[in-house]
């Protein structure tokens, strides 16, 4: 009996790509503080491979306070310029600032009432979009809805949040399923 392939882009032998696979991709997030780091991640992927931010993604939750979104907007320069030493995280000053920026406009929006996972989950009404492609190769590298949701959060201050991005982040979060319908996870996350 042969096992049903799952999703080609992550190898079947590289253990952590295809532990984010199987245990994490795609999986509907609705923790607004894990929807924040991830999006801040997602950001830090620009220009760069996924695999890249799996290999550093412990030593920058360790420098960026556990992405705890309180902790990260009270950093000062000093503060930034000490992680921007840290060979273990991606070091682009732009990038860390934005994700200092990025901590005080979550805060600012959750000081206004509104949650993250629930403004962001708005977006699809609070239910995945199933795509299911046959191939990775055939679903888009973003969409109007992406389009829309960057537009959004770029009004609302944000940045390293583009459509490209946001795309890159709903199918990692679950907010749309990517999976290959061929692959075992795409129907275990669609019963979540």
């Amino acid at each position: 009996m042969t096992e049903t392939p799952p999703c080609p882009w992550a190898p079947a032998d590289d253990p952590l790509y295809r532990a984010y696979h199987d245990l994490e991709w795609g999986v509907p997030e609705r923790d607004s503080r894990a929807l924040w780091e991830k999006l801040q991640l997602d950001g830090f992927q620009a220009g760069l491979a996924w695999i890249t931010i799996l290999r550093k993604r412990e030593t920058m939750r360790k420098e960026f306070d556990g992405f705890v979104p309180e902790k990260v907007a009270r950093w000062s320069e000093r503060r930034i310029e000490k992680a921007l030493e840290n060979p273990g995280i991606i070091r682009s000053p732009r990038k860390v600032r934005a994700a200092v920026a990025n901590a005080r406009v979550y805060l600012d929006m959750r000081e206004a009432g509104l949650d993250f996972a629930d403004y962001l989950w708005d977006f699809v009404d609070g239910r995945p979009i199933v795509n299911g492609p046959k191939s990775f190769r055939s679903a888009p590298a973003k969409t109007p809805l992406s389009e829309r949701i960057a537009k959004d959060l770029k009004r609302r201050g944000f940045s390293f949040c583009g459509p490209t991005i946001v795309y890159a982040f709903m199918q990692a979060v679950g907010m749309v399923n990517d999976h290959e319908r061929h692959c075992p996870r795409f129907e275990q996350v669609q019963s979540r």
